[in-house]
Parts: structure tokens; C-alpha cells; sequence
């Protein structure tokens, strides 16, 4: 009978000091967020601190237009509470994701989704009719735009503004994160521009249209790309009149991508006496590059 009693107190005791947990534990639960691209995470993470657990889908070695995706993806999405996109039809790849995993508030028009390209300077928007015999041609304008720092402060207003719909009680806490960061751009943005002062106006080819915002942001002149059209790989013909251009243009820099065919890139370096600089335009792309800070320290 002593151990009946002994055990049911014990019981007692050990229920009452769960439910006295429960509400801390609710208010300590972090808020879910999953996003397209690990440039979204990592300025998802300086803006949410604390208060947020963040995912990427893409990782920073991939193509951002072509990545990999896994059922596992749609299980994050259906437990996000928020949920990032770079938008301008740039992951296409990520629509079949949101919609398998049965979460409206992250879907077009709910709390939990955030398009950060609202508001952003948008380069490369198309002026005539186009069709995809032009290549991958994005109708709202060039998508690469987080390359630009400026722009980086757009995403976190856009980030901290879906972060306070879904936690308005937070909304301070957001606020003074956003600040923090878009005061460490301002502080950034005057270095990165001395150091790339001496390159302005220098011409250079790059192997993807990924490079508009970063070449007018710090004064790089992109003449040509390795491909022939957005998306579409080099074929024989367009290499040689690529190198023939660059020999007339004197042009001595390509950037590329890790992620294409670097043999390519080589090649065209060695016929032209040009330098191949390997540049990651994404977080996490290479070792070293964990913050959206880092990813400028690194390529510049």
C-alpha cells in the first residue's frame, strides 16, 4: 500500500511539474523557417536570431536554377511556418514542393510566405516578346539579384516583415535584428567598394547570367557569357567566336560558377590568356562561406 501511495505522489508530483513546463515550452518553441536558397538562410538566421530555426532546400554548391529535390522537402515545407523564395520564377523547382505538402500559410498569398524580391533593384528585365528559343529567359528580370549588398537589406525587410506576421508579439525583437543587420551593410559596403575601385569599368565574361547585380554594384563590365543563351551550354562554334571576341575586346577575366563544367571555363581561359576565377555566388558554396557577409569577403 506504501509503494501504491508513494507511487501515485510521485506520479502526481512529476504531471504537475510537466504541465508547469508546458507553457515555457511553448513559448520557448522556435519558429520553422525553410527557404529555396542558403543566401535566404543565412540572412533568415541574422534577422529571426534566436526565435528561429532555418532550412535550406538548396545547397550553396548547387545550381539555384536546378536543384535537387527529395520527398523530404515536402515534409520540411509542411511543417514550415515560414516559408522564402528568391520568387521571379527562379525555383520553379519548388512550386511542386509547396504544393504536396499541404500548408497554406506558406502558399502565395498566406502569412507564411515571403517572395524577397519585392522591393529589389531588378536588372536584365525584358523589353521585347521573348520564347524559350532565347534560353532560360526570366520574364520578371534577372533573379541573381541578392548579389547586390543594397539588395541584401531588401531581403531582410522582406524576411523580418513575414517573421513579424506570423510572431507579432516578436515584432521588437525582428526589428532590432533587422537593424543590426542592414547597419553591418552599411558598414560593409564602403570597404568592398575601395577594394574593387581600382577594377571599375574592367571588362569580363562570365559563364552565367549570375553576375549583373555584383558587376553594377562595384563597376565590372560583363561583354559576354560563356553561354550562347541563359541555361543553354556552349557549343563548339559559339566557344570560338566567344575567344575571338575576348582576344578583340582584350578582355583577361572570366568568372564562373563552381558548378558548370569548369574544363570549359579553362579552355577558354588558356586560348586567350585570360585569368578563370572560380567565384561562389551562393552561401556555403565554399568552405569558409557561412554568413552573406562572407560570401562578399570571399569574392571580392
Amino acid at each position: 500500500m506504501f509503494d501504491r501511495m508513494r507511487l501515485g505522489w510521485m506520479f502526481g508530483l512529476a504531471t504537475a511539474a510537466l504541465l508547469a513546463l508546458a507553457p515555457a515550452a511553448r513559448a520557448e518553441r522556435k519558429l520553422y523557417v525553410v527557404t529555396t536558397l542558403t543566401d535566404l538562410a543565412a540572412i533568415a538566421e541574422a534577422v529571426g536570431g534566436d526565435k528561429v530555426r532555418v532550412e535550406s532546400i538548396g545547397k550553396g554548391t548547387e545550381d539555384p536554377h536546378n536543384v535537387a529535390t527529395r520527398p523530404s522537402h515536402v515534409v520540411k515545407l509542411n511543417k514550415a511556418d515560414l516559408f522564402v523564395r528568391v520568387g521571379m520564377e527562379l525555383e520553379l523547382w519548388s512550386q511542386p514542393l509547396s504544393d504536396a505538402a499541404r500548408n497554406a500559410k506558406i502558399l502565395l498569398g498566406g502569412p507564411g510566405y515571403v517572395d524577397v524580391s519585392v522591393g529589389a533593384e531588378i536588372l536584365e528585365i525584358p523589353t521585347t516578346k521573348y520564347d524559350r528559343s532565347m534560353g532560360d529567359i526570366h520574364p520578371y528580370g534577372n533573379p541573381h539579384f541578392w548579389l547586390d549588398p543594397l539588395n541584401g537589406k531588401v531581403i531582410a525587410v522582406n524576411i523580418a516583415a513575414g517573421l513579424k506576421r506570423i510572431a507579432p508579439a516578436d515584432a521588437d525583437y525582428f526589428d532590432q535584428n533587422l537593424k543590426r543587420f542592414c547597419a553591418q551593410v552599411d558598414e560593409k559596403l564602403p570597404g568592398w567598394l575601395k577594394l574593387m575601385a581600382p577594377y571599375k569599368d574592367v571588362k569580363v565574361v562570365t559563364y552565367h547570367r549570375s553576375w549583373p547585380n555584383f558587376a553594377h554594384r562595384f563597376g565590372l563590365n560583363i561583354v559576354n557569357y560563356v553561354e550562347p543563351k541563359p541555361g543553354v551550354p556552349p557549343s563548339p562554334t559559339h566557344i570560338v567566336s566567344l575567344i575571338a571576341h575576348m582576344k578583340a575586346e582584350d578582355v583577361k577575366v572570366i568568372i564562373q560558377e563552381p558548378y558548370f563544367d569548369l574544363k570549359v571555363g579553362k579552355f577558354v581561359a588558356e586560348k586567350t590568356g585570360a585569368k578563370l576565377l572560380v567565384l561562389s555566388p551562393s552561401v556555403g558554396g565554399e568552405e569558409g562561406i557561412r554568413t552573406y557577409f562572407d560570401l562578399f569577403d570571399r569574392d571580392l
